[in-house]
């Protein structure tokens, strides 16, 4: 049976994504040398998870020598955007309201934190004309 094309990331795919973001463009040993102390996993392991993401479009492949260095095809901040957006649509209706408030309510965020959401809001509302 054919694998399932998912639009966003896996959990695991975010993490390789998060590695490359991190170090910039890393062979299959570097990825998972970096992702050992996060959750250890066999060479062919990450091998094969980065190769599927390659077919998806996630990662560029480069020969060197007898490896392939893989990039990032897609930018941290797009991705965000995407699996942001996603979220919002199917778990909160595409309220901001419910996501912010239920955002605060399980986050328990510092002064610091809430002064620099505060700060973020101004801004918007500054660049939006309000």
């Amino acid at each position: 049976m054919a694998r399932p094309r998912h639009e966003h990331p896996t959990p695991a795919e975010l993490e390789v994504l998060q590695t490359i973001w991190e170090h910039g463009p890393c062979t299959v040993r570097q990825v998972m040398e970096w992702l050992e102390p996060i959750r250890p996993r066999a060479y062919t392991s990450v091998m094969s998870l980065m190769n599927v993401m390659a077919e998806k479009g996630q990662l560029h492949q480069k020969p060197k020598g007898r490896a392939f260095l893989y990039s990032a095809k897609v930018s941290r901040e797009k991705t965000q955007v995407g699996l942001l957006r996603d979220l919002l649509n199917r778990a909160f209706d595409g309220s901001a309201n419910a996501l912010v408030a239920h955002l605060l309510q399980q986050t328990d965020p510092t002064g610091e934190e809430l002064a620099a959401i505060r700060k973020t809001i101004r801004d918007y509302k500054r660049k939006k004309g309000e």
